[in-house]
């Protein structure tokens, strides 16, 4: 892996963070920290950049830039503390799905563990209950598992026996025995190491690596302003360390995501649980760079005028949205122990 800074990542960071600096941010105490989705406002900055071709091959006349376009994408998005409007165009594309839809029911690991299936003739009704990462839902693009494997299948609008949950957030959808035929399957949700999966869990480590830069980002600078005591808050060993260590944290994070993408790009044989492992520390460095944040900001932290607890709230929910860390560390255990076991079989 090459560790030198590639011009053409170095620029197009450089440009979303100039794009997103002007989407507004709803720094209100109560409701929705974001407006996620494809309605959102940050859909209009993307498409300025053509981010829907970053990740696309030349063949299908993308750019051909790779996974870690669309990781450093993600990452930017988190940052500015914006909801995410590229996750789901992005798995659509991995897996020839319709674009504007939103994504429900990866929180529950396995893929599709939080839908029961039930066969039909044609299909199969959905009966469970997932959360969605759009505010108004159109078509969900919803993982389950049936007789023959994971499976992405779309739900429209208006299906019968899907209820959308309106006012809170992250929003809530649904099921109870909501009918789906084969038709609506946009494809297999492939688990392999670099398959679409794989590839939607180290977006979203991005996403929540970006969260964490930025909670970070926002109180090294009040603590460089802020005096107390007769002298800068960040020159308090009381504050200053935790954040250094914090920053610690976010670049092993960092170097443990863009390896993973670097991996699937170029060496996808390679790969193993490198996804895995880069979503569980995004997730658990996401909510302690975020804690570590908000104390050292104080009770300011707590109101609009930092907007930290834009941050705050977005971590809490976006930790979990693609499974909980501790079953994301189990995964990887349960592949370690498969390997040292596999490889002690071979030596004997």
């Amino acid at each position: 892996m090459d560790l030198t800074p590639d011009p053409l990542i170095v620029q197009l960071r450089r440009a979303l963070r100039t794009g997103l600096a002007g989407v507004p941010a709803r720094t209100q105490l109560h409701g929705a920290p974001v407006t996620d989705g494809a309605a959102g406002p940050t859909r209009a900055v993307l498409d300025a950049l053509g981010a829907a071709d970053f990740e696309r091959p030349a063949a299908a006349g993308g750019l051909d830039l790779g996974l870690t376009a669309g990781v450093l994408v993600s990452a930017e998005l988190g940052r500015a503390a914006c909801g995410n409007s590229y996750r789901a165009d992005a798995l659509a594309a991995d897996t020839g799905g319709p674009a504007g839809s939103a994504l429900a029911g990866l929180e529950a690991l396995p893929a599709g563990t939080g839908i029961t299936a039930v066969p039909k003739v044609g299909g199969w009704e959905l009966t469970g209950t997932v959360t969605a990462d759009a505010a108004r839902p159109g078509t969900l693009l919803v993982p389950v598992r049936t007789d023959s494997g994971p499976l992405l299948v779309a739900v429209p609008h208006g299906a019968a026996g899907r209820t959308d949950t309106v006012g809170c957030w992250p929003t809530v959808v649904r099921f109870e025995a909501t009918p789906v035929s084969k038709v609506d399957v946009v494809g297999a949700l492939d688990e392999s190491p670099s398959g679409p999966l794989a590839r939607a869990q180290l977006r979203q480590a991005a996403y929540l690596l970006g969260i964490a830069d930025g909670a970070h980002g926002a109180a090294v600078r009040y603590a460089g302003l802020r005096r107390q005591f007769g002298t800068r808050l960040r020159d308090l060993p009381a504050v200053s360390f935790p954040l250094a260590r914090a920053m610690v944290a976010s670049r092993a994070t960092g170097a443990a995501v863009y390896r993973a993408a670097w991996l699937i790009d170029f060496e996808p044989d390679a790969v193993s649980t490198a996804p895995i492992v880069a979503l569980a520390m995004a997730a658990e460095t996401a909510r302690d760079v975020v804690r570590v944040s908000m104390q050292a900001c104080g009770v300011r932290a707590m109101t609009a005028e930092l907007g930290l607890h834009r941050y705050f709230r977005l971590a809490a929910a976006e930790s979990v949205r693609y499974g909980d860390p501790r079953a994301l560390w189990r995964m990887v255990g349960a592949d370690r122990l498969r390997s040292a076991r596999e490889s002690a079989r071979a030596a004997a």
